[in-house]
């Protein structure tokens, strides 16, 4: 029997692994999407989430039921990542790395498999790293994109300055998270190096870190609000120190405020209620002498 004759009769039977489509990992991506954080534990924090997504896929892989518990168990190990940049991305590693598997257990090929250890470890190896890019870009700079457009609608009072981030948060992370996890399946192991190396997704996040730092001065130029009401008085002409600075600089003082923040926030580290207490505290001194 030819070798061509023995891999299409493999194909047939029961056992082989069925082919993993784009309707499979929509089904995982959204699956996995949407219950995260659900069954969130302290031992395993969102194995069970992970395993909840990719369970679609491993039923089409692995038609033994000693191989499905197997890899139902493997899932279950401790895991913990971002849920778009990471989840999504090894979402799609995962299922390439498990299609592997499946199909060369099916076809007598156990010591060549993708190992449990190798599956394990990719998937333990990369979230951190993967959960470090999801934080810093989705938290950090797209939803407040989307916050900073919305923010002169809600000071209008209108149901759109709430309604608009959410809303288009939950619509773009949805997209480029299924985007990730096609990579993920269609490079395997290699997307992680896409995503932390690859130039296309640097460029990306080079933009919306320009961008998100455009918001952030619109936000201080328009929501910071920091005058001087010093006068003075000197030849019989009086002066406006505001007026002065305004002809200067328009929102000299809010950006001085604003930089003034910055480098407590850098030397003392991110502690927002003491940084609070600190700007309260001077812009009182400075409004009872007269200068603010």
């Amino acid at each position: 029997m030819s070798e061509n004759q023995t891999n299409t009769d493999v194909t047939k039977t029961p056992d082989y692994p069925e082919k993993i489509t784009n309707k499979d990992l929509m089904k995982s991506w959204v699956r996995w999407w949407w219950a995260n954080e659900a069954p969130h534990t302290f031992d395993r924090m969102l194995a069970p989430s992970f395993l909840f997504g990719m369970m679609p896929i491993l039923r089409k892989l692995y038609k033994k039921d000693e191989d499905l518990k197997e890899a139902y168990k493997r899932h279950t190990l401790f895991f913990n990542t971002q849920a778009v940049w990471g989840g999504g991305t090894l979402t799609g590693i995962t299922a390439s790395l498990e299609e592997s598997r499946a199909k060369a257990k099916a076809e007598g090929n156990e010591d060549e498999a993708v190992s449990e250890e190798m599956i394990n470890s990719t998937k333990v190896g990369l979230m951190g790293a993967l959960a470090g890019i999801g934080d810093a870009i989705d938290s950090g700079t797209v939803q407040y994109i989307f916050i900073a457009i919305a923010l002169p609608w809600a000071a209008k009072g209108s149901a759109w300055g709430a309604l608009f981030p959410f809303i288009c948060f939950v619509l773009a992370t949805f997209i480029y998270g299924y985007y990730f996890t096609k990579m993920g399946y269609s490079l395997g192991r290699n997307a992680a190096r896409e995503l932390l190396a690859g130039s296309r997704v640097k460029t990306i996040i080079d933009a919306l870190s320009v961008m998100g730092l455009f918001m952030m001065g619109i936000l201080a130029g328009s929501y910071v609000k920091v005058s001087s009401t010093l006068t003075f008085t000197l030849s019989k002409k009086t002066f406006d120190i505001q007026a002065i600075l305004d002809s200067i600089l328009p929102g000299l003082l809010p950006l001085v405020t604003v930089l003034a923040v910055y480098y407590y926030f850098e030397k003392k580290g991110l502690k927002i209620t003491n940084g609070l207490l600190w700007l309260t505290g001077v812009l009182i001194v400075l409004a009872a002498i007269g200068i603010l």
